[in-house]
């Protein structure tokens, strides 16, 4: 029954369901007040306004998708689980085009959806993993952009109706750009075991300097950026 559905979550899955069906365009006001069985009020009380109400429907979208691949036990390989994560991302903006769309298809600086975000720190943090294993050619941050960028493209590629073969071709470009000790990466160059130990501290900083003062965590994270970077 309606009654039994918090009002907020009745009208975001109302959306939700308009963006499924008919993409960006079929969301309004009246629509979404039309199957959420509330009034327009009571949407711009909830969201402020369709901007709110959108990135709400958005971040459900993704919340909704992660859930449904919530069983997946991570694999023991940290750089099988970045591979997994990239798959996660391009399955879902080709299975929700415009879910994707309201998620990057509207960059500004300094402005980015609450999925994005979410998604990035998804991101962010297999990378890290990949770091603490010692396995990451690049540091963290620039690693999880390069990972975000060639997908994201990707994602709009299929979407537009590219190649399927294209995402495993270009996430292993990607994987054996950031990472090492794969075959791909070994055939381009030897592994810098040097550099990936500097990632790996820099990625696990935070934990283990808790004995070092301000200054000297500073002074160290700088010494391994310029390691990471050179």
């Amino acid at each position: 029954m309606l009654s039994e559905t918090p009002v907020r979550d009745r009208i975001v899955r109302a959306a939700a369901d308009l963006l499924t069906e008919g993409g960006r365009e079929a969301v309004t006001v009246r629509s979404v007040s039309r199957a959420a069985a509330v009034q327009a009020p009571t949407i711009y009380r909830q969201f402020g306004d369709m901007a709110g109400l959108l990135d709400a429907a958005a971040s459900w979208g993704f919340a909704a998708y992660l859930h449904a691949q919530a069983a997946r036990d991570p694999a023991d390989d940290p750089v099988d689980d970045l591979r997994r994560g990239w798959d996660l991302h391009v399955g879902f903006g080709v299975a929700n085009p415009a879910f994707h769309a309201l998620m990057y298809g509207d960059p500004r600086p300094r402005v980015r959806p609450t999925a994005a975000r979410v998604a990035a720190d998804i991101l962010r943090q297999l990378v890290a993993r990949v770091a603490e294993a010692g396995r990451l050619r690049v540091d963290v941050d620039r690693a999880a952009e390069m990972v975000h960028a060639a997908s994201c493209g990707v994602t709009l590629t299929l979407i537009r109706g590219g190649d399927p073969g294209l995402s495993v071709a270009s996430r292993e470009a990607v994987v054996t750009a950031v990472c090492a000790d794969s075959p791909a990466a070994r055939a381009i160059r030897p592994p810098d075991r040097a550099i990936r130990h500097a990632v790996a501290l820099r990625a696990a900083l935070p934990e283990v300097a808790a004995d070092l003062s301000p200054a000297e965590r500073a002074l160290l994270a700088e010494w391994l950026d310029r390691l990471t970077t050179a």
